[in-house]
């Protein structure tokens, strides 16, 4: 990473207009004081659509600019965002493995957000500060050192309970469900990032 690269996250889900723009949406805003890059895509991406109607919903609820949630578009998940990404964050199991298929390299970078956020409710503040100074003064590596301290806990494989519901086509209850699954993860990993570039 060149020095002051800014480190970089990209949500995963299936068609990037409910569960990864959502996520996409939460980081940004609660990021929006650092200098971090979020974006979102999708393995089967319903390219050009905007968030669904519930999805948009549940961003206004959580605060998120009305204008900023309207204004996204899906796309379709390349191998370039893997390989810039410092963090990514699947929404499943499922859309973990593939994006490790797509770049083998990445495991330590590539997780899914539930797996994160209860990986990293074991680790300490201290823990993750020292992580991510080995990487100095570069944010990107710093976060990086501080993702791998996170996914290097992992002693178990992944399991159902880590993986975020997929809400598309389903009741508004399902989205309820979704957004409570990934509200909780979202914190953490907001917490890990501002330990990382404190």
């Amino acid at each position: 990473m060149a020095a002051g690269a800014v480190p970089r996250i990209l949500t995963v889900c299936t068609g990037n207009i409910c569960r990864s723009p959502l996520a996409e949406a939460l980081l940004r805003q609660r990021l929006s004081d650092l200098r971090v890059e979020v974006h979102s895509a999708g393995t089967h991406a319903l390219v050009g659509h905007g968030m669904t109607t519930q999805t948009l919903e549940l961003a206004a609820r959580a605060g998120i600019d009305g204008a900023v949630a309207q204004a996204h578009r899906a796309r379709y998940l390349v191998e370039p965002m893997l390989i810039e990404a410092d963090l990514v964050l699947a929404m499943t199991r499922e859309h973990r493995d593939i994006v490790l298929q797509m770049t083998p390299g990445k495991l330590r970078q590539v997780v899914p957000v539930r797996e994160f956020a209860r990986l990293a409710e074991a680790v300490s503040d201290g823990r993750i500060r020292a992580a991510a100074d080995r990487g100095d003064h570069v944010p990107a590596d710093r976060v990086a050192h501080a993702v791998a301290l996170i996914t290097g806990m992992r002693v178990t494989a992944a399991t159902a309970d880590d993986d975020v519901i997929d809400p598309y086509r389903q009741s508004s209850k399902i989205y309820e469900q979704a957004s409570a699954e990934l509200l909780p993860a979202i914190a953490q990993v907001e917490r890990v990032i501002r330990l990382a570039l404190e």
